[in-house]
């Protein structure tokens, strides 16, 4: 009995030792935080991709959901949802249970500054509690420590790609106008170079015409509150300082006056000018032929003009470097591009949602996402010239245009001379930048109309610029810009 009694107890412990090892994969949630790939979790992602961002983004979900998603239990749900805000608007909407609200996702888009407001709130969970220090370490340090939004212990923000600023000018009107002037193109170097260069192009073209003082203009940008923000960072001033979630404004006087000679001034001369919405509009029907505008938004630029009589002509494009002022010592680029910031959940949620991240931005496949839409790979083994040119030179990049491909090159070799600059995220921060976007820009299109209105009744143009360009009006407009940065800060 004994013998029998001592067989079955060794049966027993086999069959329970059998059992362990058989579901062991569902009870030891260390490393897989539950995933099980026959009962596959489902994540919902909202973004802000559009056009070719979007097609190449759904592809990339849809590799994901077929095979590693499938083999660890994933199931990637991403969904447009609109522009940042658009998607900040929904989730605070969610959040105060308003009637018609979505269900909350479980990752969305957000820049620092949207994140930071979410973030108050509590909702936003850590991803690095799902990532080794060696994992994090091989993401560019910048985008890293914009994604801890001034903090050391959580990482909110995941970057996915990013974006900053490059100079594309209509190359086949430029060397017209540059072999009859001797416009030398080393002028694009600088901010001052470019104020030069528009002026000598509106004299070029006035010259051309029957009507006085009807030349064309030359020189437009996107994102004037990047052109303040990283003007005065280069300036020696940085205007939003947080240190320890303390805001401290700085608007120099001195470094607003560079600002204003080297865009209002030119401006309301005629040398600059913001019509469409995009100034890449702007060069599709030839009221400028340069441009400072997103490196994601360099496939947008024209590779035709449309003139006043319908016809158009074909042109070329030239990337250069971001322009700079003559005396900054340090040259800076702007950070762009928002990453993913995750809800509280649960951990199998929250890891399934950082396996599909860590996955999306692998080095390879992140390069040829980040290449077709014009962004720049997060990792710092793909932030390579020779990493990009090997993607172009095998065709992993097919059909993605030379200029897409040309603007990630020059912003990548800016790397090696700029530093990036990331806005800071405060109480306040965008309601800061609208200003900024605005002020200068909507004064400099009022003034530029007054201007033409002075010209049509017979006033000289020197008469008219002199009216405009003084001490009073700067100090007017600067003293207004003090009093809307203090309001919303």
């Amino acid at each position: 009995m004994l013998k029998n009694f001592r067989t079955l107890s060794i049966t027993i412990v086999m069959l329970l030792i059998n059992s362990i090892a058989f579901t062991g994969c569902k009870i030891d949630t260390r490393d897989n935080y539950g995933l099980d790939k026959d009962n596959p979790v489902a994540v919902e992602v909202w973004h802000y991709y559009n056009g070719i961002q979007k097609i190449q983004f759904d592809k990339i979900v849809e590799e994901f959901n077929k095979s590693v998603g499938k083999d660890k239990g994933i199931i990637v749900e991403a969904f447009n949802q609109g522009s940042v805000s658009e998607i900040t608007d929904k989730v605070i909407d969610i959040t105060k249970k308003k009637v018609g609200a979505e269900k909350m996702p479980d990752a969305f888009m957000a820049y620092p500054d949207t994140a930071y407001e979410i973030e108050k709130l509590g909702l936003l969970s850590d991803f690095g509690k799902y990532m080794s220090e060696n994992e994090i370490n091989k993401y560019i340090d910048s985008y890293i420590n914009e994604g801890k939004l001034d903090t050391e212990d959580k990482l909110t923000i995941f970057p996915l790609a990013k974006s900053t600023e490059i100079l594309i000018v209509n190359k086949t009107d430029w060397e017209t106008f540059s072999e009859e002037t001797n416009a030398d193109i080393s002028e694009f170097n600088t901010w001052e170079g470019i104020a030069n260069l528009a002026k000598k192009y509106y004299d070029w073209t006035d010259r051309k015409t029957e009507a006085k003082d009807d030349g064309k203009t030359f020189f437009g940008r996107d994102a004037m509150a990047n052109y303040i923000i990283i003007g005065s960072q280069e300036l020696g001033e940085e205007i939003f300082k947080v240190t320890n979630g303390k805001l401290e404004v700085n608007i120099n006087e001195k470094v607003m006056r560079k600002l204003w000679d080297n865009f209002y001034v030119p401006y309301i001369n005629g040398y600059y000018g913001a019509y469409g919405r995009f100034r890449s509009d702007d060069a599709k029907v030839g009221n400028i032929i340069a441009l400072v505008g997103s490196t994601s938004g360099a496939g947008y630029f024209p590779d035709s003009v449309i003139t006043n009589d319908d016809q158009n002509y074909k042109i070329e494009s030239m990337i250069l470097p971001l322009p700079k002022f003559k005396d900054s010592k340090v040259a800076y680029m702007p950070q762009q591009g928002a990453g993913m910031v995750m809800i509280k959940s649960d951990s199998r949620h929250e890891y399934a949602v950082t396996e599909f991240l860590k996955w999306f931005t692998d080095s390879d496949r992140n390069a040829k996402f980040s290449i077709a839409a014009g962004y720049l790979p997060v990792k710092k083994e793909a932030n390579h010239s020779e990493f990009i040119e090997g993607k172009i030179n095998n065709n992993d990049v097919l059909d993605v245009p030379k200029k897409s491909q040309e603007a990630v090159l020059e912003a990548i070799d800016q790397e090696r001379t700029y530093k990036f600059y990331a806005s800071k995220a405060f109480n306040g921060a965008d309601e800061a930048r609208d200003i900024l976007e605005k002020s200068m820009l909507e004064k400099a299109k009022i003034d530029r109309e007054k201007v033409k209105s002075l010209l049509k009744k017979g006033i000289s143009r020197e008469e008219a610029i002199k009216s405009f360009n003084t001490d009073d009006n700067f100090n007017n407009w600067l003293e207004d810009l003090r009093k809307s940065i203090n309001a919303v800060t």
